[in-house]
């Protein structure tokens, strides 16, 4: 193992702590985890004494983890993640921030299947009951030992600014077709006037033609006066 790249030292320590925790864990596993470049040591401590971690993880800029009931109202939650290290999958299982997210999935999830924000409020263990039937650490190096609400507070109304946005884009369209058919009215209107100065032109014409007419049916003989 030393001649590999190993840390012996940190292997045999691993493994007496183990060994004292009752743990099972022989050497080719302390060894191979070692190898693959994890803190096999500070694994077993973890299986021993679980730790902690916050969801979501204050290292990024997400402080809560977001979701809306069905009955619109948003809520804001936090969470602590109790977890313990699954030696058995600690080579080629995922780390630690695939529990995170995995975790604020199923919150944000389980937040939008609740039929009301009070049923949360009042229980939030429904949260994690529902997100710890998941198995969510599966193919996981961690095991989680349970999912505790830390904070959870009430948002924005998401469902009423729905409706209002939905109002106020129905509200735009039916002003665009008044103003459509108002443009609409106004183009009959003037086309009506269009016809009738036509028309009166035409009147004028034909009236402007009669005496005429009458000069050459008195020429004619064709009219005469009395």
């Amino acid at each position: 193992h030393y001649l590999a790249g190993g840390n012996v030292t940190r292997v045999v320590r691993a493994m007496i702590t183990a060994h004292r925790a009752r743990i099972d864990l022989d050497w080719d596993t302390a060894a191979a985890i070692d190898l693959a470049g994890r803190d096999v040591l500070e694994a077993v401590r973890t299986s021993v004494d679980p730790k902690v971690i916050d969801c979501p993880d204050g290292r990024n800029n997400r402080g809560t983890l977001d979701g809306v009931a069905k009955d619109g109202i948003q809520l804001k939650a936090r969470a602590r993640v109790t977890v313990r290290t699954n030696l058995k999958q600690l080579v080629g299982g995922a780390t630690e921030d695939t529990v995170i997210a995995r975790v604020g999935e199923g919150i944000v999830s389980a937040i939008g299947s609740s039929g009301s924000h009070k049923d949360v409020l009042s229980n939030p263990t429904l949260i994690t009951q529902a997100v710890l039937r998941k198995s969510l650490d599966a193919q996981t190096a961690y095991e989680i030992v349970s999912i505790d609400i830390a904070d959870i507070d009430v948002g924005d109304n998401i469902g009423a600014r729905l409706q209002a946005d939905q109002a106020e884009a129905d509200m735009r369209v039916a002003r665009a077709k008044a103003e459509q058919r108002r443009a609409d009215a106004v183009a009959d209107e003037q086309e009506s006037q269009a016809a009738t100065q036509e028309n009166r032109a035409k009147v004028i014409l034909a009236e402007a033609e009669i005496p005429k007419a009458m000069a050459e049916a008195f020429r004619k003989g064709q009219l005469s006066v009395e």
